[in-house]
């Protein structure tokens, strides 16, 4: 946890200088980091006093100076040291942050290509902030248990920078990641009042306090889910068991993170299967022709305000596409229903084309999740002959259970057309995620259909 703590320090020093703080997964080869760090064109590799040995011959290899933190104690602080050039020293209260200036540098997570480069600034993240602030209602009688990493705009936006906004209280979990084990005596012991997480750590917590369940569990304000979708039937469960509201919302790191959001029960009802309603900016559905629909006609959601990005860094082509007839184009289809709600169907690449048929992910992953033996599913597209496409899935029994891929079959016939029911259906203990907990729907079809391969190919002497 020391080292987590240093990372949160520093990250807040950074930024506070009119620097710029480009955070990255410590996990990364050498290969993704000489990228990373060549991309957002770094000066300096900031580490704590153990080092990264991948990222250090990375940072070598493009000439980029390494630089060490140690945290003595609370009272004395962060200590530097480098075994190059010294740190000049520098008086906080001489340096004024100007709104342009580019706070954070994050890379989107390149589920369709490359990752792309966002630069955020001050403004950016102030609005932002205020955003979610205003929806959630965070105070300083709030205090939270960070479960996401921090090197993703979900975990910095959400969770850290808007409770230290708001004067609230920032834990950071005691094996210094999520830890399902530890997750209630992290919250309970430091009175937590909500937490913000990805639906696959919410998952995690659920069947875990279904198999096993917690004598205590601390009163919450509310729950909240975003950056992927929460089937509603999941959405249940966790009120059910946790006897909290669960607002699930819309985020992306080119927008600062919060885009939209369920408000909070004297606010308004939370839709389930919605992503609520927009916080902080404009949003229109449009069509392909930049005109804007009615609600309940789906089209590609764009956004405007001052929590959006200017653009991708050294990305024309990327921009070209994404800020067309004045708005900025998230790739996601949605409508808004009457009351003004966001409905998201998935990604506009993420839609499986099956002989015409569009359809939608996002509905059979949640009746898929319908299903009471099923812990965690997600269905994705492969290649096809017939169809062009067609529809697989992947799922995870609930623990105990004798789920076999017939009965999953049977299921879904029941309760899809059938032209969305999945034609292979894999039963799996585990499913690729991202460092950030999300699942990736092409990646999962790629692991997926590289078992397929490796199961036909014949063995030796067969």
């Amino acid at each position: 946890m020391c080292a987590f703590l240093q990372y949160v320090i520093m990250f807040l020093a950074v930024i506070r200088v009119r620097a710029t703080a480009a955070p990255l997964n410590a996990a990364y080869t050498a290969e993704e980091f000489e990228f990373y760090l060549s991309d957002s064109e770094s000066k300096l590799l900031l580490t704590s006093g153990s080092g990264n040995d991948a990222a250090q011959l990375a940072a070598s290899k493009i000439g980029i100076r390494h630089v060490t933190s140690e945290l003595r104690d609370v009272e004395s602080g962060i200590h530097l040291s480098t075994t190059s050039d010294s740190v000049s020293d520098v008086k906080i209260s001489s340096v004024v942050n100007e709104p342009s200036d580019v706070a954070l540098f994050l890379h989107t997570s390149g589920t369709t290509s490359r990752p792309k480069g966002v630069p955020l600034t001050q403004f950016n993240l102030f609005s932002s902030v205020n955003n979610i602030k205003s929806v959630y209602k965070l105070s300083d009688t709030d205090s939270t248990v960070i479960v996401l990493p921090l090197f993703h705009v979900h975990g910095l936006l959400a969770g850290l920078l808007s409770s230290l906004g708001a004067g609230g209280a920032v834990a950071l979990p005691a094996a210094g990641r999520f830890s399902g084990t530890t997750f209630w005596a992290d919250m309970i012991k430091f009175k937590a009042t909500w937490y913000t997480a990805v639906p696959t750590i919410h998952q995690i917590i659920l069947e875990r306090q279904l198999s096993k369940p917690e004598p205590v569990i601390p009163k919450l304000r509310f729950i909240r889910s975003c950056s992927a979708s929460l089937a509603p039937i999941i959405l249940d469960r966790l009120e059910e068991a946790f006897k909290a509201p669960v607002l699930e919302a819309y985020a992306m790191t080119e927008a600062s993170h919060l885009m939209a959001s369920n408000p909070l029960p004297e606010d308004g009802p939370h839709v389930p299967g919605s992503v609520g309603k927009p916080v902080g900016q404009e949003m229109a559905i449009l069509d392909e022709n930049g005109v804007e629909l009615k609600n309940g006609e789906k089209g590609e959601v764009c956004i405007r305000g001052p929590n959006v990005t200017s653009g991708y860094k050294n990305n024309p082509e990327a921009n070209k596409s994404a800020f067309l007839f004045g708005w900025f184009h998230t790739g996601d289809i949605g409508c808004f229903d009457s009351d003004g709600y966001l409905h998201l169907v998935g990604r506009i690449k993420e839609m499986i084309n099956r002989g015409g048929e569009k359809i939608s992910p996002i509905e059979v992953d949640a009746v898929l999740l319908s299903h009471p033996d099923v812990a965690q599913a997600v269905c994705f597209g492969v290649p096809d002959d017939k169809y062009g496409e067609e529809i697989n899935c992947a799922v995870i029994p609930r623990e105990g259970s004798n789920l076999d891929e017939e009965e999953v079959s049977r299921f879904c016939k029941k309760n899809l057309a059938a032209f969305k029911v999945p034609k292979k259906v894999f039963i799996t203990d585990s499913v690729p995620k991202t460092a950030t907990g999300k699942i990736q729907r092409r990646i999962v079809a790629e692991h997926f259909l590289t078992r397929v391969s490796a199961a036909k190919v014949p063995k030796f002497g067969a």
